[in-house]
């Protein structure tokens, strides 16, 4: 490579590598304007024969702080996980190893930054909602798809939301991708005015991260090139 290339790439790779999942954002709005830029870049991620399976509300203001208050009363209601369902399994039905070791391990790293303790399920309930304020961030959004679309499409949108956050993080920005969303895809729908043939895929904060909360110095560990790659020759 060229030192051009060499400046792109470290450039590339430090929005990969510094993007995270932030859970406590600043106020500082966020312009219309670059929100549609990076929703511009995310939209050349590739997809099967360019079909393009995204969908995207994106909430500021009183939009979004009125979707907040609709899916925080759905959670905090006692009759919860029989009045509302998840629309798709994100998560294995049956957790095995390594899987439950990661899940375990990323949960109880971020309550003890938070000094919740696993008897304190009070605390735990209320940290989990801040799921449904976006964690404070100025912009939220809401991912839908095509009921129609297989698989091959949800492969193609993972690319997609991955191209959001990494064009995010190029603009100084941070997000938080969110599936806590997907049990509460009725309350959503009526909110949104969605059609019947969308799903929502998933809930993403977009904002400045606060650098002063705690639970914003988590560093989640990943596996070395050795334990998941095999190179053939």
């Amino acid at each position: 490579m060229d030192s051009q290339q060499r400046r792109d790439a470290a450039a590339v790779d430090q929005a990969i590598i510094t993007r995270r999942s932030v859970r406590a954002f600043l106020d500082t709005p966020v312009p219309r304007e670059m929100v549609s830029e990076i929703l511009a870049v995310a939209s050349r991620a590739p997809s099967g024969t360019n079909v393009q399976p995204w969908r995207v509300y994106v909430l500021t203001g009183e939009a979004k702080l009125k979707l907040s208050a609709d899916v925080l009363a759905a959670y905090d209601d006692p009759q919860r996980d029989s009045k509302y369902r998840e629309e798709y399994p994100y998560y294995p039905r049956e957790w095995v190893k390594p899987y439950i070791d990661r899940r375990r391990k990323v949960g109880w790293d971020l309550y003890s930054l938070l000094e919740i303790s696993r008897e304190d399920k009070a605390r735990m309930h209320a940290q989990h909602s801040r799921n449904f304020t976006f964690f404070d961030a100025p912009v939220g959004m809401i991912f839908t798809i095509d009921r129609i679309l297989e698989q091959g499409s949800w492969l193609d949108y993972g690319m997609f939301l991955q191209s959001i956050m990494v064009a995010a993080r190029a603009r100084g920005l941070d997000t938080c991708p969110q599936a806590a969303f997907t049990q509460f895809h009725a309350v959503i729908s009526s909110h949104l005015r969605l059609t019947g043939d969308e799903m929502v895929v998933c809930g993403m904060a977009l904002g400045y991260a606060d650098p002063a909360a705690i639970e914003n110095t988590l560093s989640t560990e990943r596996e070395p090139v050795s334990e998941f790659a095999r190179f053939l020759s």
